[in-house]
């Protein structure tokens, strides 16, 4: 019978089969591979602009992770050295912060950089200054062509210090992007940037889950704090002590600010986040407050406190809603009062909202939060693009 089949089938080869599917195979991944090497050309010519961003103030932190969704190694927070990288738009990003990033002893590995500076305080500017110097040397030997600054500014808005600096001082730096309501903020080389939340104290990007969004919270409000002597939060306090919010709401105070937490009240705060409906955001020095972001990215509704603080915050040339011009001209769909005795209408009102309107309301809170930070991330490498690549003209 063997026979007969192999004198009738002197043709047939039991491996044909497979080896055409092999031929086929292996031209398959010689295309892929083909593809793979054009994408990876392709993908070098789109790069046009190299950026690196030295960070060296929390606020780097959050432009990187919040904002650009980017990953650093190693993940300890505490390591001296940190760095990552990713492409977007037609740039491709490195970022480099940590202890270990000190002028002079890193590599400078782009002709543009972002330097991310704390301008908040006295202390503070002495050092940005010293990174502003030594940038500033660095245009001058050639190693680097443009600079940009994002600066956690002063509470009060006193950015002066900064303005020899820039471009259209006579200064070097093409772009500055700087925290709260600054008067000289004009859209060309000046631009508002959010506060964001407080990475110093190690407060995480939080990833929305169906449980944030859908469960059912205990508490109305919370509003876990400082409360300052002679301040609006005094009044604040007064009204949550009356004894039906003081059930609904988690109201944790104390009279001295204490910038780091310990882990067990930092825990309380981010439990307090996710278990509220409602989170309270009265004003400290400026009307902007890590809390509002917090708020937003854990799915409760900031009550923010609506007023200008004292200094020389305020309405620019190009945005006339102060104070919170960023986050009204971006939609913020927060609860705005001028007056904490505004507050017991806003929790009656909130007793009779039903878990599907709450549900549907905290949905619209993500996805804003979520837009909000793409659109600053987009705006981020549009500005930056426009001038660094538009040559020296920016």
């Amino acid at each position: 019978f063997l026979d007969n089949v192999a004198v009738g089938n002197e043709e047939w080869n039991p491996w044909e089969v497979d080896e055409k599917n092999e031929l086929i195979a292996s031209q398959q991944r010689y295309k892929a591979n083909l593809k793979m090497i054009k994408n990876a050309r392709s993908h070098l010519e789109q790069t046009s602009l190299k950026v690196q961003i030295w960070g060296k103030a929390a606020i780097g932190l959050y432009l990187w992770q919040h904002i650009f969704e980017g990953q650093l190694e190693p993940a300890d927070v505490t390591a001296q050295w940190r760095e990552g990288s990713q492409k977007a738009g037609k740039t491709y990003f490195s970022f480099i912060t940590g202890p270990s990033v000190v002028p002079g002893y890193f590599s400078v590995e782009a002709e543009n950089v972002v330097l991310v500076l704390n301008g908040r305080e006295a202390a503070k500017i002495a050092y940005a200054t010293q990174w502003l110097h030594y940038a500033q040397t660095l245009i001058q030997t050639r190693k680097i062509q443009r600079v940009a600054v994002v600066l956690l500014g002063n509470e009060q808005c006193n950015n002066e210090w900064i303005q020899p600096y820039l471009k259209r001082n006579g200064g070097f730096v093409n772009l500055l992007f700087v925290t709260y309501d600054y008067a000289l903020v004009n859209e060309e080389d000046i631009f508002q940037w959010p506060l964001g939340v407080a990475t110093y104290r190690n407060f995480p990007v939080v990833e929305p889950s169906w449980s944030m969004l859908r469960d059912p919270r205990p508490y109305l409000c919370n509003f876990l704090g400082t409360v300052y002597k002679n301040s609006s939060r005094e009044t604040l306090l007064e009204i949550l002590k009356q004894d039906e919010f003081n059930k609904l709401c988690w109201i944790a105070a104390r009279e001295q600010w204490q910038p780091q937490e310990t882990n067990e009240s930092f825990k309380n705060y981010q439990d307090a986040l996710l278990q509220s409906d409602l989170t309270l955001c009265p004003v400290g020095v400026n009307t902007e407050c890590y809390r509002i972001y917090e708020a937003c990215s854990s799915g409760s509704l900031p009550v923010v406190e609506d007023v200008m603080t004292p200094g020389d915050c305020g309405n620019s040339s190009v945005r006339h809603s102060a104070p919170l011009q960023l986050l009204k001209t971006m939609g913020a769909p927060f609860i705005f009062v001028k007056n904490w005795k505004e507050l017991p209408a806003v929790l009656e009102k909130e007793k009779k909202m039903s878990l599907q309107e709450k549900t549907d309301r905290r949905k619209k809170l993500i996805e804003w939060y979520q837009n909000f930070r793409a659109s600053m991330r987009l705006k981020f490498i549009n500005t930056l693009e426009n001038s660094f690549l538009s040559g020296d003209k920016g």
